[in-house]
């Protein structure tokens, strides 16, 4: 358990466990943050994942103290937020569910034999009044499943934000936020910028000394960095002005091009990360994308089309609204090399992309010519 502020605590869990988030995302545990708020009335936010239950329940009983929950507030549906539900209501049977239309809905669907008798169904902007506290509920749809809703007590300048400024990992410590915040973010909300940029405009009056998510740290000192980080990722501008080489190699002649086509770009003062989309993580390489303004894409010609993970690093990036970059392309091929032409149609129709028009084109393996032509690329990318 973690005490934020006086009598508002954090009684959620630590999954050791998972390596897998989402099923896709590599992580090395993940905190499910669950929030209690004791006043005249006492208020639950949200539940943990149903693998830990118990542990959950044991510490509400623990920070309780013999007092009884009023409120179970459900901002957030989705079941490592929602799974210890139904053995919640089995043991705080005269306990109110409090929720929008969508979230009573949902949780009919996920718990079909569990009876919601008690419920609150409350609107954008409604407010509960807990006696010295008043919760007031701001929609904040698609961030990211439909009913999301955040929180926000103004007599203790806190914002409950659901998923929002979540990130991986078990680290409370918020100095150790940005790198998996970020991988987070693109991961899990990057598609849904236009909503996030809603939210942020929604809670720019609001006076905010500390966030409390549903994963990673509670944030007191960075508050600033984060809003202006989430800013930055909403309207999907870049952090900086480096550069992310992604490359798919099969026999190391394209990956050649880009040690050469790294080397090129760090002698003109550009610093450089590159990624081997075959063998390093995918999402990280994504992350990395929105990070940087420049993106270089190299792959070999594979059955005529692209290297089958080149094809779905590019269909990841699309699939949340990449866009506002400088892209270069290397391809390769020893008969009829084509995945620059391919690549090059793919993002066809990604919005703001400054597209490098000629494609170095190795034909097996560097030669003068290809060499000349990363010098080029290297320069079209530092202009």
């Amino acid at each position: 358990m973690e005490i934020i502020k006086e009598n508002i605590i954090n009684v959620g869990v630590e999954d050791k466990d998972i390596d897998l988030f989402e099923a896709q995302y590599k992580v090395d545990g993940m905190l499910y943050n669950s929030y209690l708020i004791i006043d005249d009335k006492v208020a639950l936010l949200d539940s943990v994942d149903e693998h830990f239950a118990s542990t959950w329940l044991e510490n509400i009983d623990k920070a309780l103290n013999g007092r009884k929950i009023d409120y179970l507030i459900v901002q957030h549906v989705e079941p490592d937020h929602s799974g210890s539900i139904a053995k919640f209501l089995e043991k705080h049977k005269d306990t109110t569910v409090v929720g929008n239309l969508k979230t009573l809905s949902y949780l009919a669907q996920f718990f079909p034999n569990t009876k919601f008798e008690n419920t609150l169904v409350i609107a954008d902007n409604s407010t509960l009044n807990l006696g010295h506290n008043e919760l007031k509920f701001i929609f904040a749809p698609f961030i990211h499943w439909p009913e999301v809703f955040v929180t926000y007590v103004k007599e203790q300048k806190i914002l409950f934000s659901a998923d929002a400024f979540g990130k991986f990992g078990l680290s409370k410590d918020e100095n150790d936020y940005i790198d998996e915040a970020r991988r987070y973010y693109i991961g899990i909300v990057g598609k849904y910028g236009l909503q996030v940029n809603s939210l942020l405009t929604k809670a720019a009056p609001l006076e905010i000394d500390t966030i409390c998510s549903l994963h990673g740290p509670v944030l007191k000192d960075n508050i600033s960095l984060a809003l202006s980080l989430y800013k930055k990722w909403a309207t999907y501008q870049s952090e900086d002005e480096d550069v992310l080489i992604a490359y798919a190699s099969v026999y190391g002649h394209t990956k050649e091009a880009c040690i050469e086509l790294k080397h090129e770009l760090e002698s003109l003062g550009k610093k450089v990360d590159i990624i081997d989309l075959a063998r390093d993580d995918i999402y990280k390489a994504i992350s990395l994308a929105f990070k940087h303004k420049n993106l270089v894409l190299a792959s070999i010609t594979y059955n005529a089309t692209l290297f089958p993970k080149m094809n779905q690093f590019i269909d990841e990036l699309l699939s949340r609204n990449f866009q506002n970059r400088k892209v270069g392309f290397i391809e390769n091929g020893t008969w009829a090399p084509t995945s620059g032409k391919t690549m090059k149609d793919k993002l066809a129709n990604a919005k703001n992309l400054t597209i490098i028009d000629k494609v170095v084109s190795v034909k097996s393996a560097l030669n003068s010519q290809s060499f000349e032509s990363i010098k080029e690329l290297a320069k079209a990318i530092a202009e």
